[in-house]
């Protein structure tokens, strides 16, 4: 049974949110009060459900761009603007993370959209240890979906606020009952419904407004942001009747149920990560979508302290600090950059700064961060906690790399997981060798996919998550390296990283399994098995030898 909330009436949409008063004796209240405005945070969902398309309205209503284009529109030669890639492009999906910054009503607001595909599933983990709070795109035909879980764990884990929009009510769809006793029994999460659907489909008339008492009034086919929209008091007032009819009266009735049956909206619950607030629209007509980003900077948290290994970081503190959560290579194919995105954990960033790199003890000058509008980029004067700044790395970053003004921190580490395909590469022109490798080394250094070198010599091998990745692999290595390569089976089940401390035995566990080992892109050991059994056969043979399936990326 579907448990359901009453007294929305008594949360505002206008009450603001974030953290209590910041602690103004650890930075200057300038600080403080920029921190507090803040808001960062993921778009997460299956593929198909509307997340790219949401992305762009979200940066409409926002005024960062005047016109949402769209990844089917390939005739004009309108991609979305988020996706940026050319397989994007070509294939009408994101497979890499996009970072967004605009401003709103006063506040500065980050916006990552992140891969829907679970073949690209690690990238979006990566993106989720960088943010505040998730927007989950569910399809109101489909209902939830297998990526929508996994996802929604990840959140959990961190105990991350997840805000839901059911989209595409523009269409025939499930009842939106139905889809809330979904998510609370499949997800595991309360729902608290803050809007409401009129309609469905060609009698979608907007969205009702459950604390306010009113219906927004959308009509298809508008594509601007405008303000000027009719706003009609009551689901049961006379013009909602002439308007909607029986939509009205069925919309009444559901609210009644919403109210009667629950506890309300509690952002207690919500900042906890155990109750998301639901919204029902059509990203693609610009219905709810309004009411989905006011909801993001009246309820989602500013930045929240960060646990640094030694001690507990503050965002408003004065000095600087960032993780490292994502490399990308030639963003600007023209200039084959490699970008290093960081967020900001604490302090802020002004040109020229000179921060400590504790993995290798060096100190980096950053002189010239920039910031992103999907794969444009400026400049930046400053940044504060809970900005995603670019810094233009040239292979001294990695990612789960730590910066600071000094200090040896440590944020939680970035793990990477066992992959589950694996091919060997075969390039079909011995002379594109060089650029063969510095591709690899690039795209390992991304993440989109993990590169073994035989300790032995050989082909090199390569492996992902999901079959997918290959494909991508494959056409940037062309596009972007101008390397035609192909991929290869490869007689591989699995990879575990090796760790042992007898430095004896070790080194005769190399000599004793030299055919079946290889380095990763960070130079770590790694036992390529060919077979689950053959994996358990050498893990009970070597007891000394320690096996694990993830490796975690942080700065030592």
């Amino acid at each position: 049974m579907w448990t359901a909330f009453s007294s929305i009436q008594s949360v505002s949409m206008t009450q603001a949110a974030g953290p209590a008063t910041a602690d103004l004796s650890s930075a200057d209240a300038s600080l403080a009060t920029k921190v507090a405005r803040r808001r960062t945070f993921a778009i997460i969902s299956h593929p198909d459900a509307g997340k790219t398309t949401l992305t762009e309205k979200l940066l409409m209503f926002g005024g960062a761009i005047q016109l949402a284009g769209t990844v089917k529109a390939r005739k004009s030669k309108r991609h979305a603007t988020s996706d940026w890639l050319e397989i994007e492009k070509q294939r009408g999906i994101s497979v890499a993370s996009s970072v967004m910054q605009f401003p709103y009503r006063d506040h500065v607001v980050n916006l990552l959209d992140t891969p829907g595909h679970e073949d690209f599933s690690e990238d979006t983990y990566r993106v989720l240890t960088a943010v505040d709070a998730a927007l989950m795109v569910i399809d109101a035909a489909r209902g939830v979906e297998a990526q929508t879980i996994k996802l929604l764990e990840v959140c959990r884990m961190r105990a991350t606020p997840v805000i839901t929009f059911i989209n595409k009510f523009d269409r025939e769809v499930r009842e939106p009952l139905e889809l809330l006793d979904e998510i609370e029994s499949v997800l595991k999460m309360d729902c608290a419904p803050v809007t409401w659907p009129v309609g469905m489909g060609k009698h979608f008339g907007g969205v009702y407004d459950i604390e306010g008492d009113a219906i927004t009034r959308f009509r298809p086919g508008e594509e601007h942001a405008s303000k000027d929209v009719e706003r009609i008091a009551g689901l049961t007032s006379e013009r909602a009747r002439a308007l909607f009819g029986a939509d009205a009266e069925t919309a009444g009735m559901e609210v009644d149920l919403v109210r009667g049956a629950g506890s309300g909206f509690d952002k207690a619950a919500f900042l906890a990560g155990t109750q998301t607030p639901v919204f029902f629209g059509s990203a693609i007509n610009n219905f709810g979508v309004r009411e989905v980003l006011e909801a993001l900077i009246d309820w989602a948290p500013s930045p929240q302290p960060r646990d640094g290994g030694s001690r507990i970081v503050k965002p408003d503190e004065s000095k600087f600090s960032a993780i490292v959560f994502k490399i990308q290579a030639n963003m600007d194919p023209q200039h084959r950059d490699r970008i290093a995105f960081a967020r900001v954990c604490s302090g802020r960033y002004t040109p020229g700064l000179k921060a400590l790199h504790p993995r290798s003890g060096k100190t980096l000058r950053i002189g010239n961060a920039i910031t992103f509008m999907a794969q444009e980029r400026k400049h930046l004067d400053e940044a504060v906690a809970g900005d995603i700044i670019g810094i233009h790395n040239h292979g001294q970053l990695g990612i789960g790399d730590v910066l600071t003004e000094g200090e040896g921190l440590h944020y939680a580490g970035i793990p990477y997981f066992a992959p589950e395909l694996f091919r060997r590469v075969r390039l079909r022109d011995p002379l594109r060798s060089k650029q063969l490798r510095q591709g690899l080394q690039q795209l390992g250094e991304e993440g989109l996919v993990q590169v073994f070198t035989p300790i032995g010599g050989g082909d090199t091998i390569l492996g992902v998550v999901g079959a997918l990745q290959f494909d991508v692999v494959a056409g940037r290595l062309a596009s972007e390296y101008q390397v035609d390569a192909s991929f290869e089976a490869a007689a591989i089940h699995t990879a575990r990283w090796i760790i042992c401390d007898d430095d004896k035995e070790l080194a005769a566990f190399r000599d004793a399994n030299a055919h079946r080992l290889a380095t990763d892109s960070s130079g770590a050991l790694t036992f390529l098995a060919p077979s689950a059994a053959a994996l358990a056969v050498t893990t009970e043979k070597w007891p000394q030898i320690t096996f694990h399936n993830t490796r975690e990326i942080a700065a030592a």
